[in-house]
Order: structure tokens, then sequence, then C-alpha cells
């Protein structure tokens, strides 16, 4: 003789079937959102990574058309009073162009910051005004091996290779304060 209602196999759920439903389902997030961290952080590196890459590239661009508006006109070797002038020559006839375009710092997106002489005012150079510490930290091209360990993108500095005085340091905007000499002897 049978008592009660004859259990059919799937149509009921214990309460011990629901939780660890629950617990396997909260395990798969967890899963899920330590993975999409892991992926966001490699890509930000990848980036980063481009743009560092893009700030070389633009920054020698800029050091290469300051290079070549110094050494346009024999005899009259000068550097450009700002970058304006790099992208249309004033003092020849044509206007030669030294630099095709104005690029922005990848870094920032905004303007480079411009590195002056401090005696004649004029631009021997461009650097980022970004303050991160660069992932790239070494191996670096021939004119930019002096960025090996430096531990912050507004320290890598693009300076004309022709420049002669070392006397500036650039700030935001451009301005120029002049440094301290060094004592012979300190590196």
């Amino acid at each position: 003789m049978q008592t009660g209602a004859p259990v059919i196999s799937g149509d009921h759920d214990t309460a011990g079937q629901r939780g660890f439903t629950y617990v396997s389902l909260l395990a798969v997030i967890a899963v899920l959102g330590i993975s999409l961290g892991a992926a966001g952080k490699y890509w930000s590196n990848v980036m980063q990574r481009d743009r560092e890459e893009e700030l070389l590239f633009r920054g020698d661009q800029y050091r290469v058309a300051i290079d070549r508006y110094y050494n346009a006109i024999p005899g009259r070797n000068e550097f450009p009073p700002s970058i304006d002038e790099l992208l249309s020559d004033s003092r020849t006839p044509q206007g030669k162009h030294h630099l095709r375009r104005r690029y922005k710092d990848p870094m920032t997106g905004e303007e480079f910051v411009e590195i002056r002489d401090a005696r004649t005012r004029r631009v021997i150079g461009v650097h980022s005004a970004s303050v991160k510490t660069p992932l790239k930290q070494g191996n670096f091209p021939a004119p930019y091996e002096t960025f090996n360990g430096i531990g912050r993108y507004s320290d890598w500095e693009f300076r004309s290779g022709t420049t002669t005085t070392a006397a500036s340091t650039p700030v935001a905007g451009g301005t120029v304060i002049p440094r301290s000499p060094k004592p012979a002897g300190t590196p």
C-alpha cells in the first residue's frame, strides 16, 4: 500500500540544491570579475606602451625639426622663437616647413611643453607634461639613451642635438628657469 502522492523525479527543488546553485553562480561571477580585471590591466599596459612609442616618435619629430631649423641657413644658426616657426620658417621666402604639423603630447592630449634657452629664450626642445611613471625603462634608441631609468615622462626631454647650452629647465607653459651650474666633477 502506498501512502501519499508519488514523487516524480526532477519535479521538486530542495533547499540544498538552491544553495549550491547560488554559491556556484557567485564563484563564476568572482572568476569573471578577476579575469576582466586582469584583461583590463593588460590592455591598459598595451595602450600605455603604444602612447610611449608615439611620444618617442612625436618628440623626435620636434627634435629633428629644431635641428633642421637651426642648420637651414648657413652662417645664421639660431633656434626657432616658437614652435609655429617650425611649421613655416619666416627666414626663407618660401616659408620652409621643418615640421609637418603641431603634434599633441600623447600622454596628456595637450601641447608639448617647450624647453627654451635661458639666454636667448628660443625653443631648443620639448617634453611631455605628464608626471606618470613610464613602463619603458631601458633599450632606448641612440639619441635617447639618457632616458634609461628615468621616473617620469616629463623628464624625457627631446632637445636639439645642436644645443650648445644646457642652462635651462623646462616647466609648464614653456617658462624657463636657469639651472645652477654644477661644480666640476659632479655627475
